[in-house]
């Protein structure tokens, strides 16, 4: 029998995913530390045996009670006026960046983003055969009108900025991002993820953008919302864009649990947005702390902090581990980075911190 072949291009590859491993203390792929509470877990129960009792049929195809509920959460949250028109879920933000790549990237076209950045851009384009270049960021890990115009130079169809950026944390300057509407016509992609946990000085791209016909703005439920095993993203856009992503869907994506979890899950967004402000001012505390210990550390809207560095950043890692303490390394080489725990949770990474040799 002859053996089978592997695309080339995947050859030698290793499948992305952060180490999964029982310690105590949890901090390296950035969720949210608080579980939702015994009521809403509840509702979800209920809403999943709603769910449940008609299985036998497909779920709604193109998600619009969701899409009503979404659209709710986004013009409360951000100012923006939106409808469900506006709005594309899907199973996680990772799935919307692939529905998006698929319609707007593949053969002969280039996206362009600014690294360091997510790790997961390239294989996006790997997976739908889209050219990635990276722009360096500056030695601040920000992005100027420089950094647009050297993007821009590359010829780019799509450009995706992350904000706030993992693994950096660095939050966009609304300027830069007006800059480059106001001077590429192709598609602009702007990642949220970590939108909620930015800095109240800071807008989110969709006050301004919402509606606008060549910007997207993608969200997840997985941060903030405390949902990560939900794996329910969306993006929002014009309806032109939302259209283009029903053409490269795989039919029925999102199942009728995830949307009855997820409506479940909104309704109750109160209660689950409700530890942001704490985990902010956590951050901001260690934040800190780190520096007051000697620590280089870029300032973070987001979950996280990113900190060095290290000589060799694999040794410090291992050490926190043996301490049972779980971070990334994540960034630059050098650097770690440590997702925002709960006050217990943080205290230990700071004891274990001190405790191992540096």
């Amino acid at each position: 029998m002859s053996e089978l072949r592997l695309r080339s291009d995947l050859v030698g590859r290793t499948p992305y995913g952060a180490p999964q491993l029982d310690v105590p203390v949890r901090l390296n792929v950035n969720e949210n530390p608080f579980a939702p509470s015994e009521q809403l877990v509840q509702a979800i129960g209920e809403a999943v045996m709603a769910a449940a009792a008609d299985l036998n049929r497909y779920p709604d195809r193109d998600a619009i009670e969701l899409r009503k509920d979404l659209a709710a959460y986004i013009s409360s949250e951000s100012n923006a006026k939106v409808s469900w028109e506006n709005i594309w879920p899907a199973n996680g933000s990772n799935e919307v960046m692939h529905h998006l790549l698929q319609a707007y990237g593949g053969p002969g076209r280039r996206l362009v983003t600014f690294g360091p950045t997510y790790s997961m851009y390239p294989d996006y384009c790997r997976e739908t055969f889209t050219e990635y270049v990276e722009v360096n960021r500056n030695n601040d890990f920000g992005i100027d009108v420089d950094s647009i115009s050297s993007a821009l130079a590359l010829n780019p169809d799509i450009v995706v900025l992350c904000s706030p950026n993992n693994p950096t944390g660095t939050v966009l300057d609304a300027h830069v991002l007006e800059h480059l509407v106001q001077n590429f016509e192709g598609l602009i992609i702007v990642d949220e993820a970590y939108a909620e946990f930015r800095d109240d000085s800071h807008q989110s791209a969709l006050a301004a953008y919402a509606n606008h016909p060549k910007v997207v703005v993608t969200r997840t439920m997985s941060k903030a919302f405390s949902c990560a095993g939900l794996r329910l993203g969306y993006a929002v856009a014009h309806p032109e864009i939302v259209a283009a992503c029903q053409l490269v869907r795989l039919p029925y994506h999102l199942s009728a649990v995830t949307q009855a979890v997820a409506r479940a899950a909104l309704a109750h967004s109160a209660e689950l947005l409700g530890q942001v402000a704490l985990l902010r001012s956590e951050r901001d505390s260690l934040y800190a702390w780190l520096i007051e210990h000697g620590f280089l550390v870029s300032p973070s809207g987001a979950n996280f902090i990113l900190f060095g560095t290290f000589a060799d950043r694999d040794d410090v890692w291992q050490q926190l581990l043996h301490h049972g303490v779980l971070i990334r390394q994540s960034g630059p080489p050098g650097w770690l980075r440590v997702s925002i725990g709960t006050p217990a949770e943080n205290e230990s990474f700071r004891k274990a911190l001190l405790s191992i040799e540096l």
